[in-house]
């Protein structure tokens, strides 16, 4: 199916587990298939062109009946520390309150390299998951509450062209301490912001 407004291809079917054939995925992908079965998780799978925006993600949002969260790489100013910001799909970022809530002044959006090196994806392709490459934990967790009231939440393989489905008790309880990563609560409030 191609979206007639936003001109990308969605497979509309639902598939359960990693992709039969594999050769054709880049192995940052095939790694986050391999943890998630490693760890015997159970998630569905869409696949779909790159979807460049958090609007283009509604088609996929409604196909898998969930919110895709948004996965945000911030740095403070000096470049020193890094953070990864979950936090539903439909909620605004808004740098003072999480400035104030975690204690680093002036954060903004860490740049390109920066993503690469810690957690192996590139723009567009920021997830949760990216978190299995950050060996070193350079990479500081934030995670707004909310994401922790949906059963299920939403993000990609480390690569935009596929979404997935799990439970949300899955990431915090199994996935995060499998790859020795802890995470900050923070409650960040639903209104408007410029981004």
């Amino acid at each position: 199916m191609t979206d007639a407004d936003n001109g990308f291809y969605i497979d509309k079917t639902l598939y359960n587990g990693r992709p039969a054939n594999s050769s054709n995925r880049l192995e940052k992908e095939t790694r986050t298939y391999d943890l998630l079965d490693q760890l015997k998780i159970p998630y569905l799978r869409l696949d779909h062109e790159p979807l460049p925006t958090i609007d283009a993600c509604r088609e996929v949002d409604t196909l898998l009946n969930i919110d895709i969260c948004k996965n945000l790489f911030l740095c403070n100013a000096k470049k020193t520390e890094f953070y990864l910001l979950l936090l539903p799909g439909k909620k605004k970022f808004r740098t003072a309150c999480l400035s104030k809530q975690i204690g680093s002044s002036r954060l903004s959006f860490a740049d390109p390299e920066f993503m690469i090196q810690f957690l192996d994806i590139t723009p567009g392709s920021v997830s949760v998951l990216g978190l299995m490459n950050d060996r070193d934990n350079k990479v500081q967790l934030l995670i707004d509450k909310d994401v922790l009231s949906f059963e299920f939440f939403g993000c990609h393989p480390c690569i935009n062209t596929s979404s997935l489905k799990m439970k949300t008790a899955d990431l915090i309880d199994r996935i995060l301490p499998a790859i020795n990563h802890n995470f900050i609560l923070v409650d960040l409030p639903d209104e408007p912001d410029s981004i």
